[in-house]
């Protein structure tokens, strides 16, 4: 049988047996039509290890008007979805390469981008000093402290809803990437801008971040206009705050979530704490922010590093 004809089911298992989450579906459909078109719809037997060869030197040579080549983890992301749509044909009996085989492509380590201190102080403080009104500058800085207090991504606070967040508690729990559920906890500050931006909202939208009409300062007089907050608009939201504070690096939602996790280790947080609260599966992908605590490297070096050697200096 062709590969087409086993995507659709493919798909409705990435939803129902794994808990997938929409745009990650999308996102393999997206990839596994680019194989299934540039292979010419080969049956499954057909896939081998010469095909997917010459399909990796395709994606390392394909390039896009806009965006040049492909990058080394974009090229991975279309061979992680090849691989389990082989392995899911494995498990139902259907004669194709082994999944396995496929390796991927070599990346260079990522270096997540993070706040500063005085740069995350004057990103929080920035709704404070726009002519928005008070509604939005609350919703907005509440936006701000949530994720730096959390390290929430940005889908995750998007389709956070009020019934879920118990501010008394300063706690709650957060269904992320795989269905997983982890706790997440809220500073004094996410608490308070929390508190404010709910007093002042007259509407009944389920939704914790919501849209408000400007025109009309700030009410929703109509339903429409109270739609939640979507991941775009929220990173649209960051950029232009981190913009208004001065800061030069591209900031994004991803960079509050790596400023999280940075400022805890840097205050002394073991990785595995950090891991959990950021809801990694795996410790490898937590050690990305391991590079961060140089400075309490250096502080070893410094008091333990030839102490015989300085003891002995100008004798």
């Amino acid at each position: 049988m062709k590969l087409s004809s086993h995507l659709k089911n493919f798909l409705i298992y990435l939803e129902v047996e794994k808990g997938r989450s929409q745009m990650t579906i999308r996102n393999y459909e997206f990839y596994l039509n680019r194989f299934i078109e540039w292979a010419k719809d080969p049956d499954a037997q057909d896939v081998d290890d010469d095909l997917v060869l010459k399909y990796r030197l395709y994606l390392n040579r394909l390039e896009d008007p806009k965006r040049g080549v492909l990058k080394k983890n974009t090229q991975n992301y279309h061979l992680i979805a090849l691989r389990s749509f082989l392995k899911y044909l494995a498990r139902r009996n259907v004669k194709t390469m082994a999944p396995e085989k496929i390796e991927l492509a070599k990346q260079g380590s990522r270096e997540p981008v993070f706040l500063e201190s005085t740069d995350m102080e004057n990103l929080l403080e920035a709704p404070s000093k726009t002519g928005e009104t008070g509604i939005l500058q609350a919703r907005d800085r509440a936006i701000l402290e949530l994720f730096f207090s959390t390290g929430m991504r940005v889908s995750e606070l998007a389709n956070l809803k009020k019934d879920q967040v118990n501010l008394e508690r300063d706690e709650f729990s957060v269904r992320g990437k795989g269905d997983k559920v982890r706790v997440v906890f809220i500073s004094h500050q996410a608490r308070h801008w929390l508190k404010e931006y709910l007093n002042m909202r007259d509407d009944d939208s389920p939704y914790m971040f919501i849209r408000h009409d400007r025109a009309a300062g700030g009410k929703n007089d109509e339903k429409e206009n109270s739609g939640p907050l979507t991941p775009r608009s929220i990173e649209r939201l960051v950029h232009r705050y981190a913009v208004m504070a001065g800061i030069t690096k591209k900031v994004s939602p991803h960079s509050l979530r790596h400023s999280f996790a940075t400022d805890l280790l840097m205050n002394g947080a073991d990785l595995r704490s950090v891991q959990s609260m950021l809801g990694h599966s795996s410790i490898t992908t937590t050690q990305i922010y391991t590079h961060i605590t140089n400075q309490q490297l250096r502080e070893v070096h410094q008091a333990f590093h030839s102490k015989r050697r300085n003891g002995n200096e100008g004798d």
